[in-house]
C-alpha cells in the first residue's frame, strides 16, 4: 500500500491533532468576532463548559428535512440548518473533501467511513434544538456570561461560537467518534484555505450563505 504524500497544508492540518477538543474550542472562540482580547482562561472555561454541555445532551432526533447540494467548498460550508422551512442542507462536495482528507491524514480510526455525513446531521439537529427549545437558555446559564445585574437578578448573554462547540461535542458523542468533528473542520479549513462551516445561525431563506467560522456540522440557522 502506497502512503499518501502530504502537502505542507496537510501536515499543518495533521498537527492540529496535538490539540485536545477543549483547546480547539478555545481556539475557535478566540478567532470569533466579539472575543478579541478576551482572557484566554475565560475562553478555555467557556470551551470546557460548552463541550461538557454538548456531550451530556440527550439524543436529539433530526426532524428537519435533509437535502443535498454542492457548492459547499466555494461557500465554506459543510452543512447548514434553516428554520423556515425547517431543513438541513448537506454539501456533498465538502463532505467528499472531508472524507478524502481523513484518508490522507490517517484519521479513519477516529472518523469511520460515512461518519462525516452522520456527524453533520447530528450537529445540525443540535442547532435546531437550540433554536426551538429551552436548551439555549440553559446553555447561557451554564456559561455564566452575565451582561446585566438587577439586584439579585442576572441576565445572561450569548457567547458567540459556544453553540458550535456544543454541537460538535454532541456529534462526537452521539456518533461514537474518536475525536470531535471540530478537529476535522479545522483541518479541512487549513487545507482548503477557507472555513467550511457545517453550522450557522438559523435562517429562514434557502441556500447559500456566507461562510462561518470553521468547518462545522451545521449551526442553528
Amino acid at each position: 500500500m502506497t502512503a499518501a504524500v502530504l502537502t505542507r497544508a496537510d501536515r499543518a492540518a495533521q498537527d492540529l491533532a496535538d490539540l485536545d477538543d477543549i483547546a480547539l474550542g478555545a481556539r475557535l472562540l478566540a478567532a470569533t468576532p466579539t472575543h478579541e482580547g478576551r482572557d484566554p482562561e475565560l475562553l478555555t472555561r467557556w470551551a470546557t463548559t460548552a463541550t461538557e454541555f454538548g456531550a451530556a445532551l440527550d439524543l436529539v432526533p433530526c426532524t428537519a428535512r435533509v437535502v443535498e447540494s454542492d457548492g459547499g467548498l466555494e461557500a465554506g460550508l459543510l452543512a447548514r440548518y434553516t428554520s423556515r422551512p425547517s431543513a438541513v442542507e448537506l454539501y456533498t462536495d465538502t463532505i467528499a473533501a472531508a472524507e478524502d482528507l481523513i484518508d490522507r491524514l490517517g484519521w479513519r480510526h477516529w472518523y469511520p467511513t460515512g461518519s462525516v455525513r452522520a456527524a453533520a446531521i447530528a450537529h445540525e439537529a443540535v442547532h435546531e434544538r437550540l433554536h426551538h427549545s429551552r436548551a439555549k437558555a440553559d446553555l447561557k446559564r451554564s456559561l455564566g456570561h452575565v451582561v446585566l445585574r438587577l439586584g439579585e437578578h442576572r441576565m445572561y448573554g450569548h457567547v458567540v461560537g459556544a453553540d458550535e462547540i456544543v454541537a460538535h461535542a454532541y456529534a462526537r458523542t452521539s456518533c461514537g467518534l474518536g475525536r470531535s468533528p471540530l478537529l476535522l473542520t479545522a483541518a479541512l479549513a487549513a487545507t482548503t484555505g477557507s472555513r467550511p462551516s457545517p453550522a450557522q445561525p438559523p435562517q429562514a431563506s434557502p441556500p447559500r450563505r456566507t461562510a462561518r467560522e470553521n468547518l462545522r456540522p451545521g449551526r442553528e440557522k
